[in-house]
C-alpha cells in the first residue's frame, strides 16, 4: 500500500484532519470510471480520488445523493460531498444547494460551502455572474473576499488542458491553477469521469487548500458533466 507521512495533529489553525494539505502544493483530483454510467447513461453518485503528486491516494470523495434527483437534475443537482481520510474518518464537507444555471440571468448564480470539519464552515465559492467566462469568488468563513477563480471563455478550451486560475482578489496575481485534464479519447467519449489537477501556493492557508478542492468539484459539475 502507498503510504504518506501525516503530519503530527494539533497544527495552529489547522482543522484536525486537514494537517496533511500543510505540506503539499498539489492535488490531483481523478474521479472513478462508472460502468453502468458509460454503458447505459446511467447518472450515479460521484466518486474520487484525491491523490498526491507521487500518486498516493491522500483522501477519497463520494457524493451523497439519492436516484431521483441524480437522474431528474443532472449536473445542476444540488450535492453533499464527503471527503474521507485513509481511515474512514470525513474530514472535509462539501456542499452545494440547487440552483438553476444560466449566463444570461445574475441570479442563476451558483455557490458552494466546504467545511472541515464537519459543522466548521471554512470557506465558500460564490460564482460571480459573467456573460461568458466562468468567474468565482472564494471566501473565508466570515465571507470575506481571499481569493478569485477566472476559468476560459465558457469553461472551454481547445487546448487538451482546461485551466482555472487561482488569482488574487485584485486580479494581478496567479497564485495557482485547476486543471481539468486529458483523459484519454475513449473516457471523454463514453463517460464523464474527469481528472483534474490544484496547484496552490504551500503556505497557502489550509482552510482555503480545502476550499479549493470543492471548488474543483464545483468546476467539474458545472462545466465537465454530462447532461443525459
Amino acid at each position: 500500500m502507498n503510504m504518506y507521512t501525516v503530519p503530527p495533529p494539533g497544527i495552529p489553525g489547522c482543522p484536525p484532519g486537514l494537517e496533511y494539505l500543510t505540506q503539499v502544493d498539489q492535488l490531483l483530483i481523478k474521479q472513478k470510471v462508472e460502468i453502468i454510467e458509460a454503458l447505459v447513461g446511467f447518472e450515479s453518485n460521484n466518486k474520487y480520488e484525491v491523490r498526491n503528486t507521487l500518486g498516493q491516494n491522500v483522501f477519497y470523495a463520494v457524493e451523497e445523493n439519492d436516484c431521483l434527483t441524480r437522474q431528474c437534475c443532472g449536473p445542476l443537482r444540488s450535492f453533499t460531498i464527503r471527503v474521507l481520510d485513509n481511515y474512514g474518518n470525513e474530514i472535509i464537507t462539501v456542499s452545494r444547494p440547487l440552483k438553476c444555471m444560466s449566463c444570461l440571468f445574475p441570479c442563476c448564480l451558483q455557490e458552494l460551502e466546504v467545511q472541515a470539519p464537519p459543522g466548521n464552515t471554512v470557506g465558500y465559492v460564490i460564482q460571480q455572474w459573467h456573460p461568458f467566462s466562468p468567474k468565482f469568488i472564494v471566501q473565508n468563513e466570515n465571507r470575506e473576499p481571499v481569493l478569485k477563480i477566472n476559468g476560459p471563455f465558457c469553461g472551454w478550451s481547445c487546448l487538451p488542458d482546461v485551466d482555472f486560475e487561482i488569482l488574487t482578489t485584485d486580479e494581478v496575481n496567479r497564485i495557482g491553477k485547476i486543471s481539468k485534464q486529458w483523459s484519454g479519447l475513449l473516457r471523454e467519449v463514453f463517460t464523464d469521469t474527469d481528472n483534474f489537477g490544484i496547484q496552490f501556493p504551500m503556505d497557502l492557508d489550509v482552510k482555503m487548500k480545502a476550499t479549493m478542492i470543492g471548488a474543483c468539484f464545483l468546476i467539474d459539475f458545472m462545466f465537465f458533466e454530462s447532461n443525459y
